[in-house]
């Protein structure tokens, strides 16, 4: 179980370097991208987990990577619209 948690929390540290890496532009500073993804792991392991019992190990790291797709995207600010130079 505890490496079960370990392997979701640098799951969730790699989402978010991805995110950082692909997104930078978009997201507010990195810690808080860092340990949002990492929560986020955590907390879709932990439901999972707990819904679906230790039946076996793929099911909680897909939860695990689910949920802290889903709390990165929620990080995200628009866009910014660019201006037409003809306008």
């Amino acid at each position: 179980m505890i490496l079960e948690a370990l392997g979701t929390a640098v799951l969730g540290l790699l989402l978010a370097w991805a995110a950082t890496g692909r997104l930078a532009h978009r997201l507010p500073n990195r810690p808080l991208v860092y340990s949002t993804g990492t929560a986020g792991a955590l907390l879709g392991d932990f439901v999972t987990h707990s819904a679906l019992g230790s039946g076996s190990l793929v099911v909680p790291v897909l939860g695990a990577a689910i949920i802290s797709a889903a709390a990165l995207s929620l990080l995200l600010r628009p866009a910014r619209a660019r201006r037409s130079l003809t306008a």
